[in-house]
């Protein structure tokens, strides 16, 4: 590894031992180029002098690598913690004690106020000698603050989701409590089928969270049973003709024949009834359903299984198609936590299989799934 970003391939530190005599811990003959890590690096001398600066220390500090290189570290890199004390003073690796091995990393601030998280490794030629080298590594927090922002407003988005279901139930149940009498059956009934819905509603907003718990740590367990997935969509269109909908606005179209898939049947109840619900909710005229056989997305068997759900509304805009399947995605049309496409993207991948959204034949919006059939190994 070359020392520096202005260094010459192959170039040795001045005073550094040859590549035969190095301690171990100091790989400087590895010939990796330190500009093509993704997090900045600073590496320092056994005087404290700076010896490498890579590109992304470069863009993380603002500090050209020229103006680095060759610097006391406590001048090229100056550091404070969160309390405004110098961090090389407070650490003084360099003199503190000799057992130790490095820093953590932790959240310091650059000159500005600009906060970076910072790590350091103490190279040393036997375990209490002293210093042969420092090196720090260095990453931006934006990546970081994202994140908790992306929490925040999912506290934000549920806090507000329940507080109005919550809200009701509480309004109801007071009222009946503390006027039972007053109120006719029909009256009552209404009541308390209002509370019922909001209930159900909370039941919904708590599996959801649960769902991106799972999706976002890995841990969404797929239980795969036999799946016959036209029965499935056509369970979901009755429904909803049952709910009121026109029977002929819905087109349900099975290939046949059909690979045998198995899947979670709950998971995918989860995705076509999201799927269905916003062909209905958001979109217009004829929601056409296609079950059909294609490609597997799984490499190593030939065939899956593709639901294609398309409606004829006024589709998604071309702007907002890679932002779909992201946490509280909207659309033009307000209302929901704007979870679920989210969700059926985990359940979906947690499958082995795809997702994709585009524009419909008819310019309404059109999702597609597709799915291995993952038969067990004693089927094959």
């Amino acid at each position: 590894m070359s020392v520096g970003t202005s260094s010459a391939p192959g170039a040795q530190d001045a005073g550094s031992p040859p590549a035969a005599s190095r301690p171990p811990g100091d790989r400087a003959d590895l010939g990796i180029d330190p500009d093509m890590l993704p997090d900045g690096l600073v590496v320092a001398d056994e005087q404290g002098r700076v010896v490498c600066f890579n590109a992304a220390a470069e863009r993380i500090t603002a500090v050209p690598a020229r103006d680095a290189l060759g610097q006391p570290l406590e001048k090229a890199l100056p550091l404070e913690d969160l309390e405004g004390r110098r961090w090389w003073q407070l650490t003084d690796p360099y003199g503190g004690l000799a057992i130790r091995v490095g820093q953590p990393e932790r959240n310091l601030l650059l000159p500005g106020g600009r906060e970076v998280l910072v790590s350091a490794r103490y190279v040393r030629t036997r375990p209490t000698g002293p210093l042969r080298r420092l090196v720090v590594t260095l990453r931006d927090t934006e990546a970081r603050r994202r994140t908790e922002r992306s929490h925040a407003e999912l506290i934000a988005t549920v806090a507000h989701e329940l507080r109005s279901p919550l809200t009701s139930v509480k309004g109801f149940t007071a009222t009946l409590l503390a006027k039972w009498e007053r109120f006719t059956d029909d009256q009552k009934r209404l009541m308390l089928e209002t509370v019922d819905a909001d209930a159900d509603r909370v039941t919904r907003l708590i599996a959801e969270l649960l769902d991106i718990s799972r999706i976002d740590s890995g841990r969404l367990e797929v239980r795969r049973q036999p799946v016959d997935i036209g029965a499935a969509v056509g369970r979901h269109i009755q429904a909803y003709v049952a709910a009121g909908q026109p029977a002929d606005r819905f087109l349900l179209r099975v290939q046949q024949p059909l690979p045998d898939l198995w899947a979670d049947p709950d998971k995918i109840d989860q995705v076509l009834s999201n799927l269905l619900e916003n062909a209905v909710r958001h979109g217009e005229g004829t929601v056409t359903i296609d079950v059909t056989a294609t490609a597997s997305p799984r490499e190593g068997e030939d065939i899956g299984t593709s639901v294609t759900v398309s409606d004829e509304g006024p589709g998604i805009p071309e702007e907002s198609m890679n932002r779909v399947f992201t946490r509280f995605w909207r659309g033009s049309k307000r209302g929901g936590t704007g979870l679920g496409l989210y969700i059926v993207k985990g359940i979906v991948e947690a499958h082995g299989g795809t997702i994709t959204v585009g524009r419909a034949p008819g310019a309404g919006a059109e999702f597609r799934f597709t799915l291995p059939v993952s038969a067990p190994a004693y089927l094959a």
